[in-house]
């Protein structure tokens, strides 16, 4: 039986305004929260299971750890709990004895004030100040940089619940098992080593992973292949690791900080990046808030709102791409991926539709005075249709919802007494 720790509920007092889990954990930055029924998310991070709820002045949150005996490493952790360990025990630890909090605030970036964040992006920008106010709460998170990378290699071509099940995978067959919690089995995030085996590739084609199984493999041996703290020297220094100090990063030109476009660079040099990956990295793993990820529905948004579209800005190429993230820039500054994200999410609604035909047409035929009786009546038929159109823009980490869209049309034709309704349905 796999013995585990359970912590006593804690909070911090953050408002909806400047934290919205519901929004910020579903948006397309990380791919492994878990909402339950009762509206509580969980997340293996750190070694531990980490659970959410929040109301309107609190988040609430608390751990759960494995025993520390059986804290394993990613190297000598089976890939699959074996039946001894399949159930869990807990034992209640009423303090917060792990740094439990100290993670809470670091991966949820809670040091900026977000309300003056808003103002600020606000009056630089007046569509920015229309869209916003009703998607407050979005913050950029501060995620393991290789989770980040593995997470968004696997969102090419793809939807956010695709993306979520492949990363469970991973986790699964890969990452160090910590126990179950809610009947649910939770594992940590693999480390490249874990992804190194020559069995790997084909092992992850099998579990679905189509052609992306060969970039998550060759990536793995490259990161692997680095020194320990590689990816994490390609970090934002005003972003650090959780538990280092902040350091300056220097001034923002128009193209980003040198740190920034370094990072970007040697994103490049790995299987399955293309620089909106790059972006996607270096934003949300690596803290480069300049960092602006740019696919078909954020060149949507520039064309509609930013009046790109025309003359060398006609279609989306490697000009147009820097083209649109130094626009953003100039108008947000160095957290302009951080804006572009809080866009992304209130813009997310519009294009998502995937609408599914019905028809249904109702004919009424309406009884006419006795004095009539015999005449030709005027009789309405009111079709009602549910509109078949599909408005589709790919977005790779993109949730699809269904909208329904109902015309009616009146037509007027002559007609006889009919008895009473008849309905058809097409």
């Amino acid at each position: 039986m796999r013995h585990m720790r359970l912590t006593d509920w804690q909070k911090l007092p953050v408002s909806l305004t400047e934290l919205c889990i519901d929004t910020t954990l579903r948006c397309g930055q990380s791919f492994r929260w878990r909402k339950s029924e009762e509206g509580e998310w969980s997340c293996s991070l750190n070694g531990r299971v980490l659970s959410l709820r929040q109301d309107q002045e609190c988040l609430h949150y608390r751990a759960i750890f494995p025993a520390a005996a059986e804290s394993l490493g990613a190297a000598n952790t089976p890939l699959t709990p074996p039946p001894s360990v399949a159930s869990t025990s807990f034992e209640p630890v009423l303090q917060d004895d792990e740094g439990t909090t100290a993670l809470v605030k670091h991966y949820f970036n809670l040091a900026p004030n977000l309300t003056d964040l808003y103002e600020q992006w606000s009056s630089a920008d007046a569509n920015f100040k229309k869209k916003a106010p009703k998607f407050t709460g979005v913050r950029i998170l501060r995620q393991d940089a290789w989770e980040a990378l593995v997470g968004f290699i696997c969102s090419s071509n793809n939807n956010i619940a695709r993306i979520s099940q492949m990363v469970e995978k991973l986790c699964i067959h890969y990452g160090p098992y910590l126990g179950d919690f809610d009947s649910k089995p939770y594992y940590d995030f693999p480390a490249p080593q874990a992804l190194t085996g020559k069995e790997v590739e084909q092992h992850l084609r099998e579990l679905g992973f189509g052609y992306r199984a060969k970039y998550l493999y060759q990536t793995a041996l490259m990161v692997a292949g680095k020194e320990d703290d590689w990816l994490d020297n390609l970090r934002n220094p005003e972003s650090p690791l959780l538990g280092q100090l902040a350091k300056s990063a220097g001034d923002m030109p128009e193209g980003g900080r040198e740190g920034y476009r370094k990072a970007h660079e040697e994103l490049l040099a790995l299987q399955g990046v293309g620089p909106k990956v790059a972006d996607c990295v270096c934003l949300m793993g690596l803290g480069w808030g300049e960092a602006v990820p740019v696919d078909t529905h954020v060149w949507q948004i520039a064309q509609r709102d930013y009046k790109f579209g025309k003359g060398k800005h006609s279609s989306l190429t490697k000009a147009t791409y820097d083209a649109v993230g130094n626009k953003f820039r100039s108008l947000w500054g160095k957290e302009a991926g951080w804006a572009h994200s809080v866009l992304f999410t209130a813009d997310l609604r519009a294009f998502s539709e995937r609408l599914v035909a019905k028809i249904e047409v109702k004919e009424e035929f309406q009884d006419v005075k006795a004095e009539l009786e015999g005449a030709a009546a005027e009789v309405e038929t009111v079709v009602k249709s549910e509109s078949a159109e599909q408005k589709r823009v790919k977005r790779e980490f993109q949730e699809e919802r269904s909208i329904v869209k109902i015309e009616e049309v009146v037509v007027k034709k002559r007609g006889g007494r009919q008895p009473g309704k008849r309905r058809r349905k097409a």
